[in-house]
């Protein structure tokens, strides 16, 4: 499976500087026929990762078994933040991936995997569908021990005074209607442990007692909390995001920028 989803990345990577090949020299019919093998291969690439049609049928008429579906670490990571949809560090993608999606990643694997993917981009923009990437501080730099999604616009993928906080409360609050829809599934007691964590740090979130935390209880407490600094929280990640559009070049927007050299380099580009 790996190695299917590895050749079908690197043909999207092909057709993806095909496109823009073809748009240079202004050849629209060749763009058109890129673009359709383009989306065909995108939409293969889905099925590969997010679970393809049913099953085929055999001459007899029953269902063919499909072996079990092999989930890189990058797609673990990938189905974790996009279940928290906010930046988050390592431990709490691996603990919510566990809990929730049966993942086997461990928190060391995520430091190496964010390397590679800049390389990735910086070998082929934009080759792939979504790149995982580094949340971006006050100073335009990587922030150490945090992980967001390309696709994620740039107002969710910087980091404020305020935002540690503002983005633990949006995951507990994500966490908790994930459990709320699985508490009556068999191994629910895996994400019950994870919302008991993050609940012994939201006031109001669990009843003093020893048992699994309510998810609703959970959720109207983080939520509580939130609307005492969503508003600061915003008008500083605005005010970051209009920066880091004007100052940085696309890798940096998603990766971050070492120095500020770097930035004024970005700029001469």
């Amino acid at each position: 499976m790996s190695d299917r989803l590895d050749d079908l990345e690197r043909r999207i990577d092909e057709l993806r500087a095909g496109v823009r090949k073809a748009m240079r020299a202004r050849d629209g019919a060749a763009a058109r026929v890129l673009r359709a093998e383009l989306r065909s291969a995108e939409r293969a690439w889905d099925a590969m990762v997010c679970g393809g049609p049913p099953a085929e049928e055999s001459a007899e008429g029953a269902a063919k078994e499909e072996p079990p579906r092999l989930v890189t670490v990058r797609e673990q990571v990938h189905q974790g933040l996009r279940l928290l949809g906010a930046a988050a560090q390592p431990r709490l993608i691996v603990a919510v991936s566990e809990a929730f999606f049966g993942g086997t990643i461990r928190s060391g694997q995520l430091t190496s995997l964010r390397r590679d993917e800049e390389r990735s981009f910086r070998a082929t923009p934009f080759g792939r569908p979504y790149y995982l990437c580094a949340a971006l501080t006050d100073r335009l730099s990587p922030a150490r021990g945090l992980l967001t999604l390309s696709t994620w616009p740039l107002e969710r993928r910087v980091v404020g005074p305020l935002s540690p906080r503002v983005d633990f409360l949006a995951c507990a609050v994500a966490v908790a209607r994930e459990q709320a829809s699985k508490e009556r599934e068999q191994g629910a007691e895996r994400g019950s442990r994870l919302l008991l964590r993050m609940a012994r740090n939201i006031p109001g979130a669990t009843d003093g007692t020893l048992g699994p935390p309510d998810p609703e209880r959970v959720a109207r407490a983080a939520q509580a909390e939130l609307r005492v600094h969503v508003d600061r929280d915003t008008r500083d990640r605005a005010e970051l995001a209009e920066r880091a559009a004007a100052q940085l070049g696309d890798a940096a927007r998603l990766f971050g920028a070492a120095t500020l050299s770097t930035i004024k380099k970005e700029n001469a580009k």
